[in-house]
């Protein structure tokens, strides 16, 4: 098994997810797994300024991270995903790769007229998402909303049900 957890987090690799939740799962691998990241060589760079030391870190495609769990290369050592998405974690657990856990950390406060449901202090969840975490919940994956591991792991079944 290479997945010991995923996280959804609107910033993805940041200072709390670099000096609090890198260290909670000790991986060797951060997999941020974003579509605008990986094509954007700024953003990229940005990020890579986060990057804990003596961890490896992938800022990929979805597509290319598919590619590279299929191709088994991350068999060897543990990764910790990072997507800002549900859809992007479901995408890779039906792709056959293991969940361990998946916790919502922050997201992005719905635009006026979108429709949500707010799930902790800092994560909201629209319809689709909310279908994209039932599928992945219904898997056998258990889904915590925590935006720091000092905060009480709630159950996303508190807020969802399924």
């Amino acid at each position: 098994m290479s997945i010991v957890a995923a996280r959804i987090d609107n910033r993805l690799l940041h200072g709390i997810v670099a000096t609090q939740w890198v260290p909670q799962y000790r991986p060797q691998r951060v997999m941020v797994v974003d579509d605008e990241y990986a094509g954007n060589p700024t953003k990229k760079a940005g990020m890579k300024m986060a990057k804990p030391a003596g961890i490896a870190l992938s800022i990929i495609s979805e597509e290319t991270a598919l590619a590279n769990f299929a191709a088994g290369k991350y068999d060897d050592h543990t990764v910790f995903v990072i997507a800002r998405e549900p859809s992007t974690i479901r995408a890779i657990q039906e792709a056959g790769q293991e969940i361990p856990a998946l916790v919502i950390g922050g997201t992005v406060t719905p635009a006026e007229g979108v429709e949500a449901m707010q799930v902790g202090r800092r994560a909201y969840v629209t319809p689709a998402e909310a279908a994209d975490l039932q599928a992945i919940a219904v898997a056998g994956v258990p889904i915590t909303v925590q935006y720091v591991p000092a905060d009480k792991p709630e159950p996303l079944s508190k807020y969802i049900s399924f």
